[in-house]
């Protein structure tokens, strides 16, 4: 698999393309905004763009959905449909933190923990893991060794829980039950900063680590 991974938004998210080198198609997961840069990106390996993947609907991960998938003609998959109420509110949210042209919109596909999603012929399993949103999911392949978390889990954190429907007590479940299983050599892609693995955040995470929950 290729991997480039474009901060975007004033937010600094982490847009990732994902390319197949067998097939050349891609995906972009959770095109927040700046298109046109993404499309600029997409530009560099040549590859042809076969769907937008989307983690969860708050504007800094989903703000540029509608406009990648309209300007390349491309199906929209995820997030859980319990995220419709942030999707729907996304093109007020816009004029309110300066994302241009963001606009609501509805998935081609919702998706449910258990599915799974292809970008050429790497298949993604994915994964409801809410509490940072309640519609929040999440594409794994053990195989590559490689997860795109969103704002579930990050380097030396976790997921804010105080945006509406947000629960602490649902996210930290979601960490321990949904990505701790994929084992600790697992590298992941979170919405924002530096990649971590598994490994590293059940050791030293303060928040959710092994030796922060023995203490809870």
């Amino acid at each position: 698999m290729k991997l480039a991974i474009i901060p975007v938004t004033p937010f600094q998210q982490n847009c990732s393309l994902i390319i197949c080198p067998e097939t050349n198609r891609a995906a972009f997961v959770d095109p927040g905004g700046d298109v046109a840069r993404l499309f600029e990106a997409l530009k560099q390996p040549g590859a042809t763009l076969e769907k937008v993947l989307v983690t969860h609907g708050h504007i800094d991960h989903c703000g540029g959905v509608a406009e990648v998938a309209e300007r390349a003609g491309v199906p929209i998959e995820g997030p859980h449909r319990d995220d419709a109420f942030w999707i729907d509110q996304l093109d007020g949210q816009g004029r309110m933190f300066g994302v241009d042209r963001a606009r609501a919109f509805t998935p081609d596909r919702w998706l449910e923990g258990g599915d799974t999603a292809t970008v050429g012929n790497i298949t993604f399993e994915v994964r409801h893991c809410p509490g940072h949103t309640p519609g929040h999911v999440i594409f794994a392949n053990t195989g590559i060794g490689i997860a795109f978390v969103g704002d579930v889990l990050f380097q030396g954190s976790i997921g804010r829980t105080d945006f509406p429907r947000g629960d602490h007590a649902t996210l930290i479940r979601s960490i321990t039950t949904q990505l701790w299983p994929l084992g600790d050599a697992l590298q992941f892609v979170p919405g924002h900063g530096p990649m971590s693995t598994i490994g590293a955040e059940r050791r030293s995470n303060p928040f959710v680590g092994d030796a922060a929950l023995a203490r809870a």
